[in-house]
This record gives structure tokens, C-alpha cells and sequence, in this order.
């Protein structure tokens, strides 16, 4: 380094702040208050001013916004036209096909999951938890799958794989390349693709492995669980139009449209996401149009506003997280403090390599840790401002792939947060299959954890 970086008291401030966020975050409390105050000490120290500190609070959730506001739009877009799948059961004839599939209990497992995980990179999660939960899980469970497997697939292929990659609609990498001054999200889902599909493929197989365990050890508990379950459920009839058929086809089409579209004309980042985004909302106004006809122009708009509610909802606190942690980012620090800001994070990464050099092992673990405690809060989105900013300081601290070190906080924070071991963060799918939510995260847990361990040491390699 050329330039010897100083701290100074604004340093410290915002570390010490950063610190208090952690730990508000291990205490399983929002973090919202604790950025409000960090932005308003900040901006007091920096301006010298209450009027300058106010200014600045606001100008940082103007930043975050912006930088977020094409993420909100895209999710906000796509969940809209679930609801209007839904609404004209084009979402039940779209997943039909893959009841069929289900002749036994571990062919349930892995179709249930990789259906959940699809849907998840389609739709997102939360939607895919209900649409899933309602078409699939009532197939998986008179094929054999007892509740509490149909719970462990659903969770670790959905709210796990799906929502830590997030591959198509790139709403945590978009996140997590931002705060860490990254371009976009390909510079986080692509050199962190090995350590996605390594935690992935290692979480599932213990998962699946231990399940197979407890079936032979319980087999008449869960012999007659399945019996008392199948007992009363009956083969639904419903009617479907003919406009519900013809989008059933059409839908999967245009998305398979679109994903070859992004890998042959090289679409990524905000140009992928706008396809994505512009896809879903030409067909929730198509569909809306051919099924309801003269009742479309109502019903367009409540399905675009609820979405829009459903990704507000999702970001909003987001927001205000990622305002104080865009702090820490020399671009972003410029935008709220202004031209003659410095990122905070960025100096003190500066400043660590200058003065007390890291390895890549301590690096690696360390981001995993701190990641695992932003999600603890149960959200998985909230921490990757944090994760996102910190890999950015590790990686020029070590001179190492920073896009590297924002994959592995990111599937940190998300396996956490987004609810795979933390009882709060797994009440969705535990309520939709029946499960204590106590019980599914202890069943999560030494998988989650294996995978964990070895991810983070394929991690330290390439760093």
C-alpha cells in the first residue's frame, strides 16, 4: 500500500456501532433502531452538525433505496404473477406433471425439494412454500414421505439451495455485490458457484442419509403416522379453463425462454433481472386479460399491489440496514457523507493489511461466523449489507477474491437466517407440513452445519 491509512474517531464510532449491531443480531433483536442511531451518531461526527446528522440519515436511505429499488421491483413483479397464477389455477396445472413422478417415498423427497427449489428461483421462498405445500406435499405424503421429510426437503432445497444462490432473480447477491463494491451480482454467484453447489449437494446428502436412518429406526411410528395422515385425504376434482391450460404451458416456456436468452446474449446483473421482471409482469397482464376479461384492469392492479406490498414488506428493514452498512463502501459513503468521504470498512481493511495482516483460513471462518449471526434475526437478507461490506474489507486486507469471501457470508447468513436451524426463521414450513418448528430445526441442524464446515474449507482454497 502506497498510502498509510489513519484512523480517526469516525473509524472507531462506526466500528464500535457495527459491533453493537452484531451483537444486537446474536441477541435475535432487530438491528432497524441500532442502524438509525449508527447513522445519526455518524452523520453528527462527520458533519458537526443535528441538522447535518438528519440530512444524512435520509440521504443514506435514499442511497439503499436506489441501489435495492431494481430488486424490490423484480421480486415485487414476480410474486404478483403468482397471485394471478393462483387466482386461475395455472400454478396447480404447472405442477401436476411432477405428481406423477412421485411413486415412492425418496423419489417424493427429491422431487418435492427440487420442485421447492425452482419454484424458489422463480417465484421466491415464501410463495413457493404455500404453492408447493398446497399441490405437492398432500402427493408426497400418499407416496410414502411422512410430514416431517416432506419439512426437511422443502426447507433445505428452498429456503437453503434456492434462497442463498438465488441464481435467476438475484435478490441476495445483488445485495450482498453491492455493499462489497462488487459490479453486480455475477461477481458473487459466479466465483461463488463451487461453494453454492458444495453446500448444497453436502447438506442434502446428510440430510437425506440421517432421514433414511430415522425411517428404519422409527418405521412403525411413522408407518402409522402415514396411515392416520393418507386416511381421510381425497383425490380433489377441479375445473380449469381453458386459458388456465394454455398458461400452464406458456409460463414454463417463457422462463426457459428467458434463461437461455441470459446465457446466450450474456445477460447479467440489472440487465438479467430486468428480463426477469419485465417477463412477470407481461404475463400477469396477459393472464389477468385472458381469464378475467372485463374484470382484468381491477384485478391487474391488485395483484401489483399486492406484490408490491409483499416485496416492500421483504426490504424495507433491509433498507435501513443496508443505509448504515453502504457506509462502509467508498462509493456508497460518498453518495450519503459526501465527495470527501472515505469507505469506513474499506480504510479499515487498509488499514489491517498495512499493519496486521490476516490468512485466508481465519478470514474464511470468521465470515462464516459473522454470517451466521446476522441471520440469526430469522430474515437471511438483513446481515448480507454486513457480510457483504466485511468481505470486502477481508479481501483487501488478504488480497483475496472478494467475490469469494461475499458467497460464503452470503450462504451463511441465508442458511440461517433464511430458516434452516433457527425455530423462528422455520415457521412457514413447519406450519404447511405439520411439524413442530423445534423439531424440524433440530433435524437441520447437523446437516446444515456439515455443510457449513465443508464449504468454508473449499472456501480458504479459493480465496
Amino acid at each position: 500500500m502506497d498510502t498509510q491509512v489513519t484512523l480517526t474517531s469516525l473509524h472507531y464510532i462506526y466500528f464500535a456501532i457495527v459491533i453493537l449491531v452484531i451483537g444486537v443480531m446474536a441477541a435475535r433483536r432487530d438491528t432497524v433502531l441500532p442502524c438509525i442511531v449508527g447513522l445519526f451518531v455518524v452523520g453528527l461526527t462527520a458533519k458537526g452538525s443535528i441538522v447535518g446528522a438528519v440530512q444524512v440519515m435520509f440521504n443514506a436511505l435514499m442511497a439503499a433505496g436506489g441501489e435495492f429499488l431494481g430488486l424490490i421491483v423484480v421480486i415485487s413483479l414476480v410474486v404478483a404473477m403468482s397471485k394471478a397464477m393462483a387466482d386461475t389455477g395455472t400454478d396447480y396445472l404447472v405442477m401436476r406433471p411432477a405428481a406423477k413422478i412421485m411413486v415412492n417415498r425418496n423419489i417424493a423427497f427429491f422431487s418435492l425439494g427440487i420442485a421447492m427449489l425452482v419454484v424458489s428461483w422463480f417465484v421466491w421462498p415464501s410463495p413457493a412454500v404455500a404453492l408447493i405445500g398446497a399441490l405437492l406435499l398432500p402427493v408426497a405424503i400418499r407416496a410414502g414421505l411422512p410430514a416431517v421429510g416432506a419439512a426437511i426437503a422443502m426447507n433445505i432445497f428452498g429456503h437453503g439451495i434456492g434462497l442463498s444462490s438465488d441464481w435467476i432473480i438475484q435478490g441476495a447477491p445483488g445485495i450482498t455485490s453491492k455493499a462489497a463494491g462488487l459490479p453486480d451480482a455475477t461477481a458473487v454467484t459466479y466465483p461463488g458457484a463451487p461453494l453454492f453447489i458444495i453446500m448444497g449437494v453436502v447438506t442434502v446428502a446428510v440430510a437425506f442419509i440421517m432421514f433414511q436412518r430415522d425411517l428404519k429406526k422409527n418405521a412403525a411410528q411413522y408407518n402409522e403416522e402415514l396411515a392416520t395422515a393418507t386416511k381421510d385425504m381425497e383425490n380433489e376434482k377441479r375445473e380449469f379453463s381453458t386459458v388456465s391450460y394454455i398458461f400452464a404451458i406458456l409460463i414454463p416456456v417463457v422462463f426457459i425462454a428467458d434463461v437461455i436468452a441470459m446465457l446466450v446474449l450474456d445477460l447479467k446483473g440489472g440487465d438479467a433481472t430486468a428480463l426477469i421482471g419485465g417477463t412477470a409482469l407481461a404475463v400477469t397482464a396477459a393472464l389477468a386479460m385472458a381469464e378475467f376479461k372485463g374484470e382484468s384492469l381491477e384485478k391487474v392492479t391488485d395483484y401489483v399491489r399486492d406484490g408490491f406490498l409483499f416485496g416492500i414488506k421483504i426490504f424495507a428493514p433491509v433498507i435501513v440496514i443496508g443505509a448504515f452498512f453502504f457506509l462502509g463502501s467508498e462509493g456508497t459513503a460518498k453518495a450519503i457523507l459526501g465527495p470527501e468521504a472515505t469507505g469506513l470498512l474499506s480504510d479499515l481493511g487498509n488499514y489491517l493489511a498495512q499493519n496486521a495482516p490476516l490468512s485466508k483460513a481465519p478470514v474464511a471462518f470468521i465470515t462464516l461466523i459473522i454470517g451466521a449471526i446476522t441471520g440469526l434475526d430469522g430474515s437471511g437478507f438483513s446481515g448480507l449489507p454486513l457480510v457483504g461490506s466485511l468481505a470486502q474489507t477481508f479481501g483487501t486486507a488478504i488480497n483475496g477474491d472478494i467475490g469469494v469471501i461475499a458467497a460464503l457470508g452470503q450462504i451463511s447468513s441465508v442458511w440461517v437466517g433464511g430458516g434452516t436451524i433457527i425455530p423462528w426463521g422455520l415457521i412457514p414450513v413447519a406450519a404447511i407440513c405439520g411439524v413442530e418448528p423445534m423439531e424440524l430445526a433440530r433435524r437441520n441442524f447437523i446437516p446444515v452445519v456439515i455443510g457449513f464446515i465443508v464449504t468454508t474449507i473449499v472456501a480458504i482454497f479459493l480465496i
